[in-house]
């Protein structure tokens, strides 16, 4: 462990007659930092197994950080994350459970995790289910995400958004447009739309709340006080679903 490789470096530099508290690089001769060096060579090649407790030590204490970090920033945005009424909602508006997603239209990841996101929502009549438009795969993912905000004011979003998440391939200018005109949108309207303030706004704020709560990547779920990353399983959302279930 890190105490180890504490004492052996103390014990090194009793070695050589130097207080620990005062010992500094310039207190030693080139000599001996040459010796010294080659005990903390040699003793971590005789005891990987020390160097790798450092490391995971190391490890552990990083992810620890990071998800108190995460807790405290979904704590101080709580309203904006789960209460946002600029943010589409689906499944039931009142249900006991809210579940938030963090998506780009163009994140194969996103596409991947769709279908058991809908069997969710269609089997769980008490599940809440909030979208949150985060483009940041390039400029075609932010013109997908504004033709979806323009949608929701032709009451269009849901079939907007299942019919993105079904399209595969490229996905450019051409295919958003193709897919808002398959759906029954006015596509004039839409692009007048898209422009607006409101939706300027609104991925604005998701954008910012992503940066906040330190969102790396899509998808990214969060569900009570939990922040999860990356694509997950129907199971594996279903018991995120029970365990905040049973915290209430």
């Amino acid at each position: 462990m890190l105490s180890r490789i504490l004492f052996l470096l103390l014990a090194v530099i009793a070695a050589f007659g130097a207080k620990p508290p005062a010992a500094h690089a310039s207190d030693f001769t080139p000599d001996q930092k040459k010796q010294i060096e080659a005990i903390i060579h040699d003793y971590l090649k005789a005891h990987p197994e020390v160097l790798m407790e450092a490391i995971q030590a190391a490890d552990d204490k990083l992810k620890s950080d990071a998800r108190d970090k995460a807790a405290k920033a979904l704590a101080s945005h709580r309203d904006e994350v789960f209460n946002d009424p600029r943010s589409p909602v689906a499944g039931n508006p009142k249900g006991d459970v809210t579940l938030v997603e963090f998506f780009d239209y163009r994140c194969p990841y996103c596409k991947q995790v769709e279908p058991a996101l809908e069997k969710l929502i269609g089997e769980d009549r008490q599940l809440r289910f909030v979208f949150k438009e985060f483009p940041v795969l390039g400029p075609e993912s932010e013109v997908a995400a504004r033709v979806a905000l323009a949608a929701r004011k032709q009451g269009k979003y849901d079939a907007f958004h299942h019919a993105m998440m079904a399209a595969t391939g490229r996905i450019d200018d051409a295919v958003i447009f193709k897919v808002t005109g398959s759906v029954g949108l006015d596509i004039d309207k839409v692009k007048q739309d898209m422009k607006s303030l409101d939706v300027e706004q609104e991925l604005k704020a998701n954008l910012a709340l992503g940066r906040a709560l330190d969102l790396d990547g899509t998808p990214s779920f969060i569900i009570g006080d939990t922040i999860v990353p990356g694509a997950i399983s129907a199971d594996a959302l279903r018991q995120l679903i029970a365990d905040a279930r049973e915290k209430k």
